[in-house]
């Protein structure tokens, strides 16, 4: 039987990668799907591909009057939320010696803002609607672990993490669940500069990053594999289902046991 028969699901960042992946595997398993993002074409393309239970807003989530809006509207035309996955991202550059104020308002509004108004929007849509939800974060290993991405990606991925965790608390009450995935190691565009950058380019340019990414990636997990945006839908779908219904506040690292190896030589070729 599948295991969001009924149930209504928000992903932001849906147009590629993760978000794609994920939005393809709740509408198999019974959900609504909302897609959001800001790339209309791509984002249109793939709810015309879901079929009629699913359908794509466009949505800036720097900015909290669009993911008010995006909820509000979910809310509006399917009568609830159940489900919202907090997905969207992109890599934001910023070190110590280099990093520009500009950089750090722009990283910290997309990766930490778009789960803080996330959470608050999506949880006061649930409350409303007599409690209940699922509220699912995308983090990183690099919140875990130094060496994983710049310092500002990594400091704001740690924030979403604590953030699951102050909200897990503050919202169990409800019966809303919020928690985190942090992938590692996963095969996606971000890598070289997230989905735009990846769209603009021939398909066998793609297929060539890709599968070099891959390789690379693969000598950095003790399972000698890469892993994959749907490693990270099911994990998602797990935590949105009601077979994680006593999961809250928990950070589940997806990464193939990277974080776990992180003094050891890579893999041999």
């Amino acid at each position: 039987m599948p295991r969001l028969t009924g149930k209504v699901a928000v992903i932001t960042g849906a147009t590629s990668g993760i978000g794609a992946a994920t939005a393809r595997l709740f509408e198999r398993e019974g959900a609504t799907v909302v897609l959001s993002g800001r790339a209309t074409d791509r984002g249109q393309a793939l709810a015309d591909e879901l079929g009629e239970r699913a359908i794509f807003v466009r949505a800036d989530v720097t900015s909290e009057a669009d993911i008010a809006a995006l909820l509000d509207g979910a809310a509006d035309r399917f009568g609830r939320v159940d489900c919202l996955f907090n997905n969207a991202g992109a890599p934001v550059g910023g070190n110590l010696d280099t990093i520009s104020e500009a950089q750090l308002d722009h990283g910290m509004r997309l990766l930490v803002g778009s789960v803080v108004f996330g959470i608050k929007h999506g949880s006061r849509i649930m409350r409303a609607g007599g409690g209940g939800g699922s509220i699912i974060n995308n983090s990183s290993i690099a919140a875990h672990r130094s060496g994983q991405g710049d310092v500002l990606y990594s400091a704001a991925k740690a924030a979403v993490s604590h953030i699951t965790r102050l909200a897990g608390v503050q919202l169990g009450p409800h019966g809303i669940r919020v928690n985190a995935i942090s992938p590692g190691a996963i095969a996606t565009p971000i890598f070289w500069g997230g989905s735009a950058a990846a769209s603009e380019l021939d398909p066998e340019d793609n297929a060539r990053k890709q599968a070099k990414l891959e390789k690379n990636l693969a000598r950095a997990t003790p399972m000698g594999r890469s892993g994959t945006s749907d490693d990270i839908a099911y994990a998602a779908l797990f935590l949105a289902s009601d077979e994680g219904s006593f999961i809250n506040g928990h950070d589940l690292v997806v990464d193939g046991g990277r974080i776990s190896m992180f003094n050891e030589a890579p893999r041999p070729a």
